[in-house]
This record gives structure tokens, C-alpha cells and sequence, in this order.
């Protein structure tokens, strides 16, 4: 069915200050990519907001992330797992709050989104491991984590334009498919660009759906890729079973054998057992 041109003029004309990041997480990433930030500034910015810092290390303390010992404080954590992990974790925590809504359809899309955006990050971390690019592990995490932020965005426009008595009409399955499919793309350039964000991320958000792409791009093809076998395991609000892995370009491209496949497929299955609000 053809997008209403209505309801496509009202999603993209609403504001780009939507509740999509988490204004400390999106700080804690700001402080990273300058060469001067200090273990403690990251340490009092995660420890800001209480609630915020109890997901941080709820998060840590998951069987996806969770080292030999428990992490008790933030301290620990940036001590254990280093700044920029502390930094995603912070990110992925927020998101995932974000992820719910009063509007049970809308609900049950950014529950899907959420556990795909996770399940993403998770294997696109392992994956750029795996293929000898681990110095690029905590760029596909958060590359994979922000990928489909255009989703969330186009969820929040029409939660709130629900709630404002509009659009009650796009709140049907296919339709919000349609929506996704012709609008995410943009929409999430769109924030990325509003909020400053590194050119790795910004990168991947525009491109992880293109035929054509720049194949040198490690984090981008590590991400396709784990989107995916996503796809593969019918893991988001997409499902795809037949989708044979080793016969992608990304696979190719990284150089990845079947075993290696199936070790990050078992990640992505794993990532489901972390439920956070």
C-alpha cells in the first residue's frame, strides 16, 4: 500500500529533540572521542544519574557482558571493562528504557527493536573480534546498538501523535513496516547529524541497507552482516530463514568460516536472556 503522504509529512516534521538518547549517554560518548577525558570525569558523569548507573551495572553484571567478578560499583566497572566499554553500556541501558510506550502495537515494535539493536551490537562486537579487527570491537557495538535509531525515532513520532489523537490509522502492522522501510534510513541520518555523532556511527545508519557500499568500511560490513544473521534467526520485527550466511559479500569480505558464523549466532541468541525496563 502506498505511504499516506499525510502521516509521511507528519513523522518527518516532528522534532528531532523525540526522547531517542539519553542526554548523559550521549555525553559520556562526546567526552570519549576527545584525546583529553579522564577515568574520573567518566566515572562522576556515569555515576549522575542513579538510575542510569544502576542499569549501567545491571547491564555489566548480565551473562552477555559479566567478567570473573561482579561489578559492585561504576568504578569497577570503568576499571574492569575500560571507559568506551562503560560508555556503550551506558548507551545500550538508556535505549533500552526508551524502548517502551503507553501504545500496546507501538510497545511491542520497540520491544523487537530493542532486543535487534542488542542482539546487533552483541554480535558485531564478537564478530570484529573474530575476524581480526578487535581494535574496531567497541565501534561495532555501538554502530550495531544505533543502526536502526531511525526506527525508534519513527516509534516515538507516532507514539506521540498518537496520543495527540493523530495517526491512530498508521498503527497497523503493515503499514508501520512500510513506514519503517521507506523512512528509517533518513530519519535516523537525520538524528545522528542533529546529535554530532561520530562519522563510524553516522556511517553505518545511512548505509547498512545500501546495494552498493563502501566495502573498506570494517564496522559498516561487520554490521550488515549481524544484521543479518538477525534476519536469519528472526530476531527484530524482520524475518528472514532463508538467508544463507556464507554466501554474503560481508562474509566474504571478512574472511569469516561457517564455524565462526555459528559462534556469533549463538551470541546473538544469548543476547536475549538480558530484559532491562
Amino acid at each position: 500500500m502506498p505511504l499516506s503522504l499525510t502521516i509521511k509529512r507528519l513523522l518527518t516534521t516532528q522534532p528531532i529533540d523525540l526522547p531517542v538518547f539519553h542526554p548523559i549517554a550521549i555525553r559520556l560518548q562526546q567526552m570519549l572521542e576527545t584525546t583529553d577525558f579522564t577515568m574520573d570525569a567518566v566515572i562522576a558523569l556515569a555515576s549522575e544519574d542513579q538510575s542510569l548507573a544502576g542499569q549501567i551495572l545491571k547491564v555489566a553484571n548480565s551473562t552477555v557482558y559479566v567478567g570473573r567478578v561482579r561489578t559492585e560499583t561504576i568504578k569497577d566497572a570503568v576499571i574492569r571493562l575500560g571507559a568506551k566499554q562503560v560508555s556503550n553500556l551506558a548507551m545500550a541501558a538508556s535505549h533500552a528504557g526508551l524502548h517502551v510506550s503507553n501504545v500496546p502495537m507501538i510497545n511491542d515494535f520497540m520491544r523487537l527493536l530493542w532486543q535487534h539493536s542488542h542482539a546487533c551490537a552483541v554480535g558485531s562486537r564478537l564478530l570484529a573480534r573474530t575476524a581480526g579487527y578487535s581494535q574496531f570491537a567497541d565501534q561495532a557495538y555501538m554502530a550495531g546498538l544505533l543502526h536502526d535509531v531511525g526506527k525508534l525515532y519513527l516509534l516515538k513520532a507516532l507514539e506521540r501523535l498518537n496520543n495527540a489523537g493523530v495517526a491512530q490509522a498508521a498503527l497497523e502492522q503493515d503499514l508501520l513496516m512500510e513506514i519503517f522501510h521507506e523512512l528509517h534510513v533518513d530519519q535516523g541520518s537525520r538524528l545522528m547529524e542533529h546529535w554530532n555523532m561520530p562519522k563510524t556511527y553516522s556511517g553505518v545508519v545511512a548505509s547498512h541497507h545500501l546495494a552498493k557500499f563502501d566495502t573498506s568500511d570494517t564496522v559498516l560490513t561487520v554490521v550488515r552482516l549481524v544484521n543479518e544473521a538477525c534476519k536469519l534467526k528472526g530476531i527484530g520485527v524482520e524475518s528472514n530463514p532463508n538467508i544463507d550466511l556464507m554466501e554474503l559479500q560481508e562474509t566474504d569480505l571478512l574472511q569469516l568460516e561457517q564455524d565462526e558464523l555459528d559462534d556469533m549466532l549463538d551470541a546473538i541468541e544469548d543476547s536475549m536472556d538480558l530484559q532491562l525496563p
